[in-house]
């Protein structure tokens, strides 16, 4: 009875741990989209994600000097991690574009198409794809044309970029679950927390190069394309390389504008928030993880209409209510499966 007690009371706290990492995640969107009025995609993701990996580092040298488990070597760590950071610099880079775009509402429910992405491209990888997963994918996407089109002259094109990087989550996913399980045949382990800092690093690092080369690019051509953008304000950050230099001169002060997005985005989105998850998902069953995870869409609704003063219609609430519901439907089967395990 006591043991049983004490596994509730452990349930109980994995699960409130993986809400506050869904809160976390979904208040980031705020995050990505005011920390674009002071810095570049490039700088802002960049910055983001190494201090994540930093963050990261002092887990895995005491992981490593405690865990009695044979890990994987650096050298075959490298492909894993090229690969999945690859993965990540392109979905965030995509995704902090369409954010420019949209409200961060819109942003964190799409991005959570993920969820229906995954099993849908699974059946390429002759993974089997229920009825579950089939009818949550239209409900989600009946409730995806509530959020950009009903009651709208055109498609929100913020909203299209999004869809495209909620696809490469997706193939994320697809991937780490792929180098996850290739590693156990062989009888070595890929520690979650060494794979997650080489991906940050990866994706920091090639952030940065892009701050550098390819920043001062974005703003010429985007007047070029559509002059109206500018005039609008989405794009009043400055290129890395005027910002850096103009905060050597003096010209710019790093305050807190500047400052809280960055570090909540680097340290609490990518940093702590993982951290959590991974400690939450030893006690909670995937089943749980899956669907509290899914209210990640929620809290980014919420904290766009407390934070930014989103404005949220009734179409679009009826296609948030809409898509979460899709969602979960989608994990019906992990649910049963589960139930089926604990019964």
């Amino acid at each position: 009875m006591r043991k049983t007690i004490q596994l509730n009371r452990a349930a109980l706290r994995a699960d409130l741990l993986l809400l506050l990492t869904a809160a976390i995640w979904g208040f980031g969107f705020v995050a990505q989209r005011s920390g674009m009025e002071h810095v570049g995609p490039f700088t802002f993701n960049g910055v983001r994600f190494l201090l994540g990996c930093l963050f990261l580092l002092p887990f895995i040298i005491v992981r490593r000097k405690r865990s009695k488990v044979k890990h994987i070597s650096l050298q075959r760590l490298l492909l894993p991690v090229l690969a999945a950071g690859s993965c990540v610099f392109i979905a965030v880079l995509i995704q902090q574009f369409g954010i420019m775009f949209t409200t961060a509402g819109n942003a964190g429910f799409i991005t959570g198409l993920y969820v229906v992405f995954t099993p849908i491209l699974g059946i390429f990888l002759r993974r089997k794809t229920g009825y579950a997963t089939w009818f949550g994918s239209i409900l989600t996407f009946i409730g995806l044309y509530f959020i950009s089109i009903a009651g709208r002259p055109s498609i929100n094109p913020g909203d299209i970029i999004i869809i495209i990087s909620a696809f490469l989550w997706a193939v994320h996913v697809l991937l780490i679950d792929r180098f996850m399980n290739t590693d156990i045949k062989r009888e070595e382990t890929i520690d979650p927390i060494e794979l997650s800092a080489g991906q940050f690093a990866v994706c920091g690092i090639l952030m940065m190069l892009g701050a550098v080369l390819a920043e001062p690019h974005v703003i010429p051509a985007v007047e070029r394309i559509n002059p109206a953008l500018l005039i609008d304000g989405l794009f009043e950050w400055q290129p890395f390389p005027v910002l850096v230099s103009a905060i050597g001169a003096g010209e710019i002060s790093l305050s807190l504008d500047i400052l809280i997005p960055i570090l909540y985005g680097g340290l609490c989105s990518v940093g702590i928030a993982y951290t959590f998850q991974v400690v939450a998902q030893r006690n909670a069953p995937p089943a749980h993880a899956t669907i509290i995870l899914c209210f990640e869409g929620c809290f980014a609704a919420f904290g766009g209409m407390l934070l930014l003063s989103e404005k949220v219609g009734s179409w679009t609430l009826l296609g948030f209510a809409l898509m979460l519901t899709g969602m979960l439907a989608t994990q019906w089967e992990v649910i049963r499966g589960a139930k089926k395990v604990t019964g």
